[in-house]
């Protein structure tokens, strides 16, 4: 079958057609208004096109101008819409100009900016093919672009409109001022090239279309002289971040994004996200906070709405975000509680308060446990670090009798990875106080970035000390530097688990590190005792840093002087100016530095347990796969508990559900920006601030570890294959503490979200790097290679040169295809 009526094609016929051809004939099914024409299939061969067959069709269709429309089998995906990447030809007219504009479309499949494109997108080349759309031309009047959500700031109870005199091709290429339209239902005053008749046909049309489709889509439309509206083509937008779960509680609703705090914006796998859930929650009882936690495209987000409508408690929203989630978070919540829509209810409409027994007693512990700790911080620490040992052991002991399957199920849903320890809250507590508090005290005294110093090198941090046994790892294989440096990481981790590897140590770091990864905290995600690959790349980063002087654990012990040497300045600065408030201050700063790099403890030690719940897990997973009821043993982590009940004691078939949410998380994971606070309308916060001012070329955000340093800018995605010379300066969306081992070659930090107190920003200080976070769009507006310094003092980022982007960008195209 070589050429099929539009009105033909139905959704089957989706590999025979192409993309977009198939959404035009669910298009005409529906009763849409769409130009006549036809397509030529993918069976077809360009360079022996049955070209009598064409123009009999092209002359059935009156012989005028026709459009000639590129459409591939990788074409409107949910994420990815291809617009623009392969040709559209209009206006094309005869036999001979039509066979041409044909093969030019074929054959733009393969052009630089589709393959691009492709690649970007993870598509394999050789699965694609292309079919061909010729359709009647109109004569438009007026045309343009219709979005049934808004594109720019998410908001699904908006549509925006862009509309421009004569053909589409003008609003689409950016080549004419367009007319700009948002709709939300009401009527339109007249203006500009749209009449309200006009606005309101498209508005019924955007809501019949996203109806029968069933997602929001970028529609193109044309009103002819007639005043016909003809509708040209419809694809999924796929820019749109998803909508938070229904639910029947009051409108609206605002949702904060709690991964970045743990340095992590790549989506959580399901079986992860129900142990985050509890793990968040945990994490905030002990601030009396009640928090429902929701999975909004695989990521974690609170649902802050009733505290944000509590007179008592939305006075504590603001403080808490500046110190836990960071600038970005705190000018998003600002503006949601300066929202009418926001304000505080009544007092008759919220709960009678009453005193909560389990929250004074809550409280009670948490006054002892933190005066405790800060009248005798060395006790804490050995308290803490048993508290940590008994977990390690407690989690070894994990396994009880595991007969079955069955069995091995129920020990999973038993263990409870929530069990709160004293010995470990309240000294971590402790130290955040401790090193957080004195800012306040010595405003106007003290800089930030003093402050910052004082918080550097600073011991007893599990994650620095990790980083560090890394180091000397690398120190003691240089007589195999040849070898870890020419192996690609992925080999040397194959070659590790064969045994054909020299003894370099690595065991033994495994053994007490082995626990941890990139990502750490989502159940889903292999442990580095399962893949060492990153280990292995870090590893070829350390060994290309050659100068003694840099090496990680001098650069440590320097943070470490310069910390108390700053320290000792600001003690005799403000015993004389400020006796009270500065002899507090000073106590509280030397309390941190003994205190604060515990912080990582309670993480560190909750580990154990998830790396046995995920090994049990993988167990069950191979106990299905073998009972063909799992497609991979690894395929369990895309299941709820629930869902693995069922397949264990009902022998469901889970190979659909786990197939389908696999592809969702992979085309998440592909997502390079997440929002800080989502409204329940879809509405992305940050994009209706109000704009900061602009400053010149400098990028600015917050600065989090002190220090100036120039270099070039290493933009970083993924740390497992990161490659870093000394002295690049490391630039990420954020991190967590499975990155951190790169800071030991990087020259400074620059991320694009995050807080202050995150695991990044803490670890930069410690090793006496620079770093500035929360730099808007960081990873997208610097490139590999370009010249860049970073202040933390300042918190500004300041480009100096540009080099070539390493993909080559897309070229101006004569429409969207």
């Amino acid at each position: 079958m070589q050429i099929i009526p539009l009105s033909d094609i139905t959704a089957d016929l989706r590999d025979l057609v192409g993309g977009k051809a198939a959404g035009l004939g669910d298009l005409i099914r529906h009763g849409e208004r769409v130009p006549p024409g036809f397509c030529i299939t993918t069976e077809t061969d360009l360079d022996a096109l049955p070209e009598a067959e064409i123009i009999d069709a092209y002359q059935r269709l009156g012989g005028g101008p026709v459009a000639v429309r590129s459409s591939a089998t990788a074409e409107d995906l949910p994420d990815a819409s291809f617009a623009g990447q392969q040709d559209t030809l209009l206006d094309v007219t005869g036999a001979t100009d039509l066979l041409a504009a044909i093969r030019a479309c074929g054959q733009s499949l393969h052009g630089p900016r589709a393959t691009a494109y492709r690649d970007a997108h993870h598509i394999d080349h050789d699965t694609v093919r292309m079919a061909v759309v010729v359709q009647q031309m109109i004569a438009p009047a007026v045309s343009g672009v219709l979005f049934t959500a808004n594109p720019l700031t998410g908001c699904r109870t908006q549509m925006m409109v862009d509309a421009a005199p004569g053909p589409g091709t003008a609003v689409v290429d950016g080549a004419t001022a367009a007319d700009h339209y948002v709709l939300d239902g009401s009527d339109q005053p007249a203006r500009g090239v749209l009449t309200p008749a006009h606005l309101a046909d498209l508005h019924a049309a955007g809501v019949r279309i996203q109806g029968h489709a069933g997602s929001n889509q970028d529609i193109e439309w044309a009103i002819d002289e007639q005043d016909t509206l003809w509708v040209l083509q419809s694809r999924p937008i796929t820019t749109l971040f998803p909508l938070p779960p229904a639910t029947d509680k009051p409108q609206p609703r605002v949702y904060l994004e709690f991964g970045h705090v743990q340095g992590m914006l790549q989506p959580v796998t399901p079986m992860g996200m129900s142990t985050l859930r509890e793990l968040i929650a945990a994490m905030l009882a002990p601030l009396g906070l009640k928090v429902e936690i929701v999975d909004i495209g695989g990521r974690l987000y609170g649902d802050l709405t009733d505290l944000a409508r509590d007179r008592s408690a939305r006075k504590r929203l603001v403080k808490l975000m500046a110190v836990d989630f960071g600038p970005r978070a705190q000018a998003a919540m600002e503006h949601v509680l300066a929202d009418p829509r926001f304000a505080p209810l009544e007092r008759g409409a919220t709960r009678a308060r009453t005193a909560n027994p389990d929250a004074l007693r809550t409280a009670a512990r948490a006054v002892t446990g933190i005066l405790r700790t800060l009248a005798r911080p060395d006790a804490a620490r050995t308290r803490l670090f048993h508290a940590v040992d008994r977990m390690r052991l407690a989690s070894t002991a994990f396994d009880g009798p595991t007969t079955t399957t069955a069995d091995r199920l129920r020990l999973v849903q038993t263990q409870d990875a929530t069990d709160s320890h004293d010995e470990i809250t309240w000294p971590v507590v402790a130290g955040i106080l401790a090193a957080s508090v004195p800012s306040h005290l010595l405003k106007g005294l003290v800089a930030p970035d003093e402050i910052q110093r004082v918080l550097g090198g600073m011991p007893h941090n599990v994650t620095i000390e990790m980083d560090l046994a890394l180091w000397r790892i690398a120190e003691r294989a240089t007589e195999h530097r040849r070898l870890l440096l020419d192996t690609p990481p992925h080999r040397l981790a194959l070659l590790h688990r064969q045994g054909r590897l020299p003894d370099i140590g690595l065991a033994a770091f495994l053994d007490s590190y082995g626990h941890r990864g990139v990502a750490e905290v989502d159940l889903g995600v292999p442990r580095w005792e399962e893949d060492p690959t990153p280990i292995f790349a870090m590893l070829a980063n350390y060994l290309r840093l050659t100068d003694a002087d840099q090496a990680p654990d001098r650069r440590f012990a320097r943070a470490a002087a310069t910390a108390e040497a700053t320290l000792d300045g600001i003690a005799t600065r403000a015993r004389r100016r400020r006796p009270v408030r500065g002899r507090l201050a000073v106590f509280l700063l030397r309390r941190a530095r003994e205190l604060a790099g515990l912080r990582e403890a309670g993480k560190f030690a909750g580990l154990y347990h998830l790396r046995e719940r995920r090994r049990h897990l993988l167990l069950i997973g191979a106990d299905l796969t073998a009972a063909a009821l799992l497609e991979h043993p690894d395929d369990i982590m895309f299941l709820t508990l629930d869902e693995v009940h069922d397949a264990v004691h009902r022998g469901t078939d889970q190979r659909p559900t786990a197939a389908a949410r696999k592809v969702v998380h992979h085309r998440e994971l592909r997502r390079r920006t997440v929002p800080v606070a989502l409204l329940s309308d879809g509405t992305d916060v940050e994009t209706v601030l109000p704009a900061a001012p602009a400053t010149g070329t400098a990028l600015r955000g917050v600065g989090a570890a002190p220090g100036r340093v120039t270099g070039p800018a290493r933009v970083v995605h993924d740390p497992a294959t990161a490659h870093l010379e000394p002295g690049d300066i490391l630039v990420a969306a954020t991190t967590d503490p499975g990155w951190t081992p790169l800071f030991l070659t990087a020259a400074a930090l620059v991320t694009d979200t995050g807080a202050i107190m995150a695991h990044g920003p803490t670890v930069a200080r410690e090793y006496g790097i620079p770093a500035v976070i929360c730099v808007p769009d960081a990873t997208r507006r610097i490139t590999t290679g370009q010249i860049i310094t970073v202040d933390g003092a300042t918190g500004t980022v300041t480009p100096h040169e540009a080099t070539a982007p390493a993909v080559p960008e897309p070229s101006p195209t004569p429409s969207r295809g």
